[in-house]
């Protein structure tokens, strides 16, 4: 009996103490309750930030940035692409996933003969040179326009030649034979014998056992 009554005292005790700290706890989460809100919204955004959460596409905020450039590039690339490939292939940009990975920085390569959009790691070595060259000049021209028309005025492609067929070569050459005409410096690292007859100025570097020498030709 005395025990039961000094254990009912002290639950008295303790119940008339927490509920004075109860309006106390009240207030405290109130204010709690903004700063709660605020956290949960910047934990969303950072999730969309990092291609998580509610984010769809798994795109990550770079990559956000750095599809809506590829789009602008990709435009500009396929105006090359099709030119050097007789109107039959251009880009464009993909936000579809492969498999488990994020999204936002694919592209497809728009087939007018077969009106298929293939991947394009379907492409042939030849055709991904080609496409690989219109993406890099139609960087070159949506920088260009962003830079308040400042131009590169040099462009050096290396190697990838010896893929190309006589005619795609000849293509090729045509699109870079009308930037060097626009004033652009073009230069070409290769091997191909080909395009000897087609570079007035050619810089020729032979390997021996004491270095390498370099002599330069103007045609």
């Amino acid at each position: 009996h005395d025990t039961a009554n000094s254990a009912h005292g002290t639950a008295t005790h303790t119940a008339a103490q927490l509920a004075a700290l109860r309006p106390q706890l009240e207030d405290a989460l109130a204010a709690l309750e903004p700063l709660r809100k605020r956290a949960e919204e910047a934990r969303q955004l950072a999730d969309l930030a990092a291609g998580l959460g509610a984010n769809q596409y798994r795109m990550t905020l770079s990559s956000f940035v750095l599809a809506a450039r590829l789009e602008e590039v990709a435009k500009a690339a396929s105006e090359r692409l099709r030119t050097m490939t007789a109107g039959r292939f251009t880009l464009v940009h993909t936000d579809t996933r492969r498999g488990g990975g994020k999204a936002g920085l694919g592209l497809l390569a728009c087939d007018a003969w077969t009106g298929v959009d293939r991947d394009t790691s379907t492409l042939s070595g030849g055709e991904t040179f080609l496409a690989s060259l219109a993406l890099a000049l139609g960087l070159a021209d949506v920088v260009t326009a962003e830079a308040a028309g400042t131009p590169m005025e040099a462009l050096f492609v290396d190697e990838g030649f010896g893929t190309l067929d006589e005619d795609t070569l000849d293509e090729v050459m045509n699109v870079l034979d009308g930037l060097r005409a626009g004033g652009r410096i073009v230069g070409i690292v290769s091997h191909v014998a080909e395009l000897r007859q087609r570079i007035p100025a050619q810089v020729h570097v032979r390997k021996g056992h004491h270095g390498s020498h370099v002599t330069v030709t103007v045609g």
